[in-house]
């Protein structure tokens, strides 16, 4: 997934962070276009580096395994790709994380829970939202991680109500006043 961005020292233009549903890939695929850099995701360096879909990490391994898989794949990210990287959902649970996103422009993609649980349909491709409550469950994950989101972003961009094109603009124009 990553096209652009090779060897030791790069640093991505921006990190993007957000909840499930909140445009990560489809901002973060805009965005890197409009800049003229490489796309890469650390949820696709993970089944890479694994060989399992996330859903599959997570039901066969579990979690832990999955977020173990995911710091390292984000700490490889941070040092060797210099486009626009997205992080995903629950990346930010990670305290070592966390430190190494300081420094960084992270681009905080937000969306509220009625918009967020529409946007995602309640995929069983997100192993987190399974269950018998992917509303509360959803709920549950947002009031956990806004604290984190809001402490590793240097941009905030509330995403429910702008198409991903409008929400690329202001990226564009915050980051090159940056």
């Amino acid at each position: 997934m990553s096209r652009g961005g090779g060897g030791g020292g790069a640093r991505p233009v921006a990190v993007v962070v957000g909840p499930p549903g909140a445009g990560k890939t489809t901002v973060g695929e805009a965005l890197a276009a409009a800049l003229g850099v490489g796309f890469r995701d650390t949820d696709a360096d993970v089944v890479a580096a694994v060989g399992k879909s996330v859903a599959e990490i997570f039901t066969e391994d579990g979690e832990e395994a999955f977020r173990a898989a995911e710091e390292d794949a984000v700490a490889r990210a941070l040092t060797e790709h210099d486009g626009v990287l997205s992080l995903g959902g629950g990346a930010v649970l990670s305290a070592r994380t966390r430190e190494r996103l300081s420094g960084h422009t992270v681009v905080f993609l937000n969306v509220g829970l009625a918009e967020g649980v529409r946007r995602t349909g309640l995929s069983t491709a997100r192993p987190l939202l399974a269950g018998v409550n992917p509303r509360a469950k959803f709920k549950e994950l947002l009031d956990a991680r806004l604290p984190l989101y809001r402490e590793v972003a240097t941009v905030e961009v509330d995403t429910d109500h702008s198409s991903a094109e409008d929400v690329v603009a202001r990226l564009t124009a915050e980051l090159a006043e940056a």
